[in-house]
């Protein structure tokens, strides 16, 4: 029955019944069938249900509605006074037992009391009143009558505001996620054989689950990273194989007249399971634990249809996925490869910029450190190459090539944790500049955590590659306090992936908007995950980033479909120009206007300069991002995005304009610090870990003489254990030591360099009067032209 034919239902209840005492109301009452029963706790009757959290349930705004037949309650009785109505309601709102029944009906102790206050108003504020409830009323006023009486239109007018009420058990059986193999008919009306490759970095375990893929008569590779994907694309046709690329921003079909290949590479988040394949790779399955994107792996290992399932990841994994097949009555066979060439943690840090050597590679954990670094470096007569992860994919293959050269001059890497996967890198050193990697908590707040075990294994096992000229890694970090607890994570065993990622899908969400249809989106999807019941090998995936982006565009005009679309796009919400082409985009589609390629070149300006400083270069990625969103939304509204093969053009031209601003990055930080405030410059940073400024003694250093007369500034500001600082740095000046400053420094919360530049702009400020004048007339217009006069 529908919520407003149960609403319908309650009002028209003969009123009799109820007017001979509450006890015979309450009796009868109790013996109605109940959809859902809750306690006043919010614990339902069934134990195996999840409570809902009910703080996500939004109350629908209600307005009495004008009664076209004038006040029948009135005329039939009396016009009520609204003072006694007041009473009487608020001596209903007190009642033990009408609070009972509620926790009864789904009112918790928060439900009721806004059902109560909805209610209130309505019967207060209206002037006319349904027929029955002002007899009932009327009847309370004369003593001939039961406060109670008003039960039947108070959880009519509930129901109402909160609809869900009404329909809590389908809820609860559209978001119960407990058995994720049923959702795979296909997979399952097969017996799939299914071979884990478990071992480290560089043991071969990928290559050997490639082999079977290009032995197959058809496959499916499904990688984490669009640059893995056009690698397996690369590989698989260079051995005559064809096979087409499929990622979220391209589709590239080898065969001249678009007929689908045998075999396809794809990301994992693109792979087909309707599609029947001889073998499936999935690669990096420990990711099944992403809380991000561990529904990808989860979905890709249930339901990919293959004969043949290669799975490649840690060790760790091996657990999960053996009870994860264990569910779909098939059997794991486990493959073990130990590395391929040794991997030696050295004793001695690497401590000064001035022991670099030729297969270097310093990993950051930010760009400020990014940028720093490779200025440092050549400052000391040596060319770096850049990578990080919000570069442009041809930007970092491009990158790439330069380090791997063994003609080019470029032997030093500075790069970030982009590195883990995805290329192929001649390193012989992994130097650690720092053990705290960023990272965003459950409550979506930015935080600090040390190296997990298999994070470090990860990014140091890109040291001494098999297929590189350096046949043995060596890791090292960049100070030597760092290198005792380096050793230590290393040491520790992988710890195991305990649970597989999951997430409501479009056809869920809408089954709840058919329920709830005046929630918005973000609002549905509270709820589903608050509903939601997965047992102990699942867990629901972070939803943030799509309810970000679903309250972003809430009130462009969109159906549900396509709003979840949009809101599914992988963007980086940290960045706002991309957010708000996506607001572009969204209002643009919701009029019915076709983005087109000249409407696109508008709204990014092109075409585009080469970059100036790095506050330019920043803005290029950002721009590259939203070609990409482009794209990725042209694959999903063909019609609506009819541009994609120029748009893609200008994304390469783009690509190359940013190559060259990479490989200018010095030129650029020097022009940065050149444009910014006296003696200093902000940095943009996709993730600000330490908030650092850049000094001009820090960028414009010329040479490593005149960096060591000025003492060397510390390249991380931030280390496990502590804010530490290498040898030759200039330390903390002597009459802060044992302060305050100094104890803030121990404990992390402030470092060497920032404190260091405090102290620099505050000689500066007392001893510039013109810098002094400037500071103060940006934070104080007023005060300082009251100083000047």
């Amino acid at each position: 029955m529908s919520v407003s034919g149960c609403v319908r239902l309650l009002s028209c209840l003969p009123a009799a019944p109820f007017r001979y005492g509450g006890s015979i109301f309450l009796r009868s009452l109790r013996g109605f069938p109940r959809q859902a029963a809750f306690s006043a706790n919010g614990g339902s009757d069934n134990n195996s249900s999840k409570a809902p959290n009910t703080s996500l349930f939004m109350p629908l705004p209600f307005s009495p509605q004008p009664n076209a037949g004038g006040d029948v309650g009135a005329e039939l009785t009396r016009p009520l006074n609204k003072g006694e109505v007041l009473k009487i309601l608020n001596k209903f709102y007190k009642r033990k037992e009408i609070q009972k029944l509620g926790s009864e009906n789904g009112l918790d102790a928060r439900l009721f009391h806004q059902a109560f206050v909805s209610f209130r108003r309505y019967v207060m504020e209206s002037n006319s009143l349904n027929a029955d409830m002002h007899i009932i009323l009327n009847d309370i006023c004369f003593e001939a009558g039961h406060v109670d009486d008003l039960f039947p239109f108070f959880l009519s007018h509930a129901k109402q505001i909160f609809p869900m009420l009404d329909c809590m058990d389908d809820l609860r059986k559209i978001s119960d996620l407990r058995l994720p193999p049923n959702w795979y008919p296909e997979a399952r009306a097969i017996q799939r054989k299914i071979i884990f490759h478990a071992g480290p970095t560089n043991s071969g375990k990928t290559y050997h689950a490639i082999q079977r893929y290009l032995a197959a008569k058809c496959g499916v590779y499904c990688g984490p990273l669009k640059l893995l994907a056009h690698e397996i694309f690369q590989k698989s046709n260079d051995a005559n194989v064809p096979c087409d690329l499929v990622t979220g921003e391209e589709r590239l079909c080898i065969d001249p007249e678009g007929k689908p290949a045998n075999h396809v590479s794809c990301t994992i988040e693109m792979c087909n399971v309707n599609t029947s394949y001889e073998v499936a790779v999935i690669d990096e399955i420990q990711m099944i634990k992403d809380p991000s994107r561990g529904w990808a792996w989860t979905r890709a290992l249930l339901g990919l249809c293959a004969d043949e399932i290669h799975i490649c990841g840690e060790a760790a994994a091996i657990n999960i996925v053996t009870e994860l097949m264990y569910t779909t009555g098939e059997e794991v066979e486990v493959r073990n490869y130990k590395r391929l060439t040794p991997m030696t943690v050295l004793d001695k840090a690497l401590e000064s910029l001035d022991n670099l050597c030729p297969g270097d590679c310093i990993v950051c954990f930010n760009k400020n450190d990014i940028y720093f670094m490779s200025r440092q470096i050549e400052a000391r007569g040596l060319e770096c190459a850049v990578i990080y992860g919000s570069l442009p994919p041809g930007t970092k293959l491009t990158q790439a090539k330069k380090f791997n050269d063994p003609k080019d001059p470029c032997k030093i890497l500075v790069a970030t944790d982009a590195i883990g996967m995805g290329l192929n890198l001649s390193i012989k050193r992994i130097i650690f500049n720092s053990l705290l990697k960023p990272s965003i908590n459950e409550k979506g707040e930015k935080k600090m955590d040390a190296l997990t075990t298999s994070q470090a294994l990860q990014i140091a096992g890109r040291a001494g590659r098999f297929s590189s000229v350096f046949k043995e890694g060596e890791v090292t970090t960049m100070h030597r306090d760092d290198l005792v607890l380096l050793k230590e994570i290393l040491n520790r065993t992988v710890d195991p992936v305990e649970a597989a990622g999951l997430n409501p899908t479009a056809e869920q969400i809408e089954m709840f908007a058919y329920h709830l249809p005046a929630a918005t989106l973000s609002n549905l999807i509270d709820i589903f995950v608050s509903l939601s019941q997965v047992d102990g090998l699942y867990f629901v995936c972070n939803v943030d980033d799509f309810k970000f982006l679903a309250d972003m565009i809430q009130h462009i005009s969109l159906n549900l479909r396509a709003r979840y679309v949009f809101c599914t796009a992988p963007i980086n919400r940290k960045q706002p120009y991309v957010c708000t082409s996506l607001l572009k985009f969204a209002r643009q589609f919701s009029r019915n206007e076709p983005l087109t390629f000249g409407w696109l070149c508008r709204h990014i300006n092109w075409p585009l300069s080469p970059p100036r400083n790095i506050k330019d270069l920043v803005h290029l990625e950002s721009v590259h991002d939203v070609l990409d969103l482009y794209l990725w939304l042209s694959y999903r509204f063909m019609d609506m995005f009819p541009d994609a093969s120029l748009v893609r053009g200008i994304q390469k031209e783009l690509d190359d304009i940013i190559q060259t601003g990479v490989q200018n990055i010095t030129r650029l930080i020097r022009a940065s610090v050149a444009s910014a405030a006296p003696g200093t410059v902000t940095v943009p940073d996709d993730f600000p870990v330490n908030h650092r400024r850049l000094t001009a003694e820090d960028v414009l250093a010329d040479n490593p003489r005149t960096e060591k007369a000025r003492g060397q500034r510390r390249m991380s500001g931030l280390k496990a254990g502590g804010y530490k600082h290498a040898e030759g740095q200039l330390d903390a000046p002597s009459h802060v030591k044992g302060s305050l400053a100094d104890k803030l420094v121990r404990q992390g919360l402030l470092t060497r360099e920032t404190l260091e530049q405090l102290e620099r702009e505050w000689l500066a400020c007392h001893n510039n009067d013109d810098f002094t004048t400037e500071r103060t007339a940006q934070n104080n217009p007023k005060g300082d032209a009251k100083k000047k006069k």
